[in-house]
């Protein structure tokens, strides 16, 4: 009865926003207004990040939007590539719309009642008494916990086929009348992206083992958003790196300790990116060599940092290479919380 990956898939936006050309931009937009805008453009530059995609192309960003706007777009956009993921999906499967029992949707940068799930049904074709779990405010820890979920909802109905569902659309946060530093940090980082996976314990693929996740006290203030008139006000804190090198190595031990296993039993390391300083804590963390980690620097490097969907991307191309056996997917997200899942092939 292990619930196992019937099929993942991921999607991106037709939009390219080259590194270079987004710090150009970033340098225009916020010159005037942001006196220590020339000190902190190396952001861009340190971030690890080639380019990212994007909903909307880059001049397109630098309009000012409300609330209403930017959630009617984030709404419109996410229909869009929830379809592609999922239909992706399905087709690699072998399956039709028909056979999912259960949907679980993740996503964080938009508000949507009636839920995504709901608006993308009968565009993907699902049957009418399909079970739906929409997540909010699970940030970059979306991705873990939401195929976590659906694990856990295809152990408890042996058979069942679960469809997770997970896209955000990160670069709709940023607001031209915020100058705060993380702002400019989330302008440098944040991408759009989507993702679709299929679990089931009835079938062939990659075994979806325990999972489990910590929250770390007092530390609501480490990472979320603020809701503001003009949008989603990006919360970061300087300490995420530090959480990342210093404080995460004890309770994933811990998780792993729960199930038997110890670091040195995991072959491949699944981790969301953050950020470059992220990366670098987590190999600190678990004493890593840089290489342990290249297929998180490569998915940042690609796409930035597309919060829940980020992790699936690089769950994607770790199931690409050969020679592993047991891996763990983690993230760090809003909680502040660190997700865990192990997976085996």
């Amino acid at each position: 009865m292990t619930p196992r990956l019937y099929s993942l898939a991921t999607a991106v936006p037709a939009h390219v926003l080259p590194q270079a050309a987004t710090r150009e931009a970033a340098g225009r937009l916020f010159r005037d207004r942001l006196g220590e805008v020339d000190r902190l453009l190396p952001l861009f530059d340190n971030a690890g990040i080639a380019q990212r995609y994007s909903c909307l192309p880059l001049e397109e960003h630098l309009r000012t939007r409300g609330f209403a706007e930017r959630n009617r777009l984030c709404l419109d956009h996410a229909e869009a590539l929830l379809c592609r993921a999922g239909a992706e999906a399905l087709a690699e499967a072998g399956l039709g719309p028909g056979a999912i029992d259960a949907v679980v949707t993740v996503c964080s940068t938009g508000i949507a009642t009636p839920s995504l799930d709901a608006r993308v049904a009968e565009r993907l074709g699902l049957r009418p008494d399909v079970e739906r779990t929409p997540l909010f405010g699970l940030g970059c820890a979306g991705g873990v916990l939401g195929l976590a979920r659906a694990a856990s909802l295809a152990r408890a109905a042996p058979g069942s086929r679960v469809l997770l569902l997970v896209v955000e659309l990160c670069t709709l946060t940023l607001r031209l009348g915020d100058l705060s530093k993380a702002n400019l940090v989330a302008c440098a980082l944040f991408g759009d992206g989507a993702a679709a996976a299929i679990v089931s314990s009835d079938g062939e693929g990659p075994r979806l083992g325990p999972s489990g996740e910590h929250r770390f006290p007092d530390s609501l203030d480490v990472m979320g958003w603020r809701v503001e008139d003009d949008g989603l006000g990006v919360l970061f804190s300087v300490s995420v790196p530090d959480y990342a090198k210093r404080r995460l190595r004890a309770p994933t031990l811990a998780f792993l300790a729960r199930h038997g296993l110890t670091a040195g039993h995991i072959d491949r390391w699944i981790c969301h990116p953050g950020g470059a300083k992220v990366i670098d804590g987590l190999e600190h963390a678990f004493g890593l060599t840089p290489d342990a980690l290249a297929d998180t620097r490569e998915i940042l490097r690609d796409y930035g940092n597309m919060s829940a969907a980020t992790v699936l991307f690089v769950l994607e191309r770790a199931l690409a290479a050969p020679g592993w056996r047991r891996g763990l997917v983690t993230s760090l997200g809003p909680g502040f919380t660190a997700g865990f899942l192990l997976v085996q092939r």
